[in-house]
């Protein structure tokens, strides 16, 4: 069993794991804010990219994997159109803008307008794989890229 585990602490290490964590499935209700220890941690089901891309052509196995997205040094958390605690956010991306150094903001995207923000002292965190995988129904796919298909004529 590989288990992921990645520090942060700059920008070109968040996209690293912002690739990892790509179509990720976070519930709402499971994000912890503790503000008085300036900590994030967003538990996710994170998509196995990494093992979907060596799966064989003629029989793909898809997997998932409990995994946690810690950020430390954060002075505020807002979060923006996520329906309720009940709500289920698929993760897109997650960005760092450096705004007076070493301090900025992260953004975590979700698909259908859904975002957290972090105001944060600098940029410190870590994603760490929590256990076994488990097979998923299928490979997450975008709009975007059914579109390019349909316009490219493939697919």
């Amino acid at each position: 069993m590989d288990l992921l585990k990645f520090v942060v602490l700059d920008e070109e290490d968040l996209e690293v794991v912002s690739a990892h964590v790509q179509d990720a499935v976070v519930k709402a209700a499971d994000v912890v804010w503790r503000p008085q220890d300036k900590r994030l941690v967003v538990p996710i089901a994170r998509f196995d990219w990494e093992g979907a891309q060596g799966a064989q052509v003629d029989k793909p196995e898809f997997r998932r994997r409990s995994a946690a997205l810690r950020f430390e040094r954060v002075l505020s958390c807002k979060c923006r159109e996520v329906a309720g605690r009940d709500a289920v956010l698929n993760l897109l991306a997650v960005e760092f803008a450096e705004t007076d150094a070493p301090s900025g903001v992260v953004t975590l995207t979700f698909s259908g307008g859904a975002a957290i923000r972090l105001e944060v002292e600098c940029l410190e965190a870590e994603l760490a794989d929590l256990g076994p995988s488990w097979a998923a129904a299928k490979c997450p796919a975008h709009a975007i890229e059914d579109a390019a298909r349909t316009k490219s004529g493939a697919g």
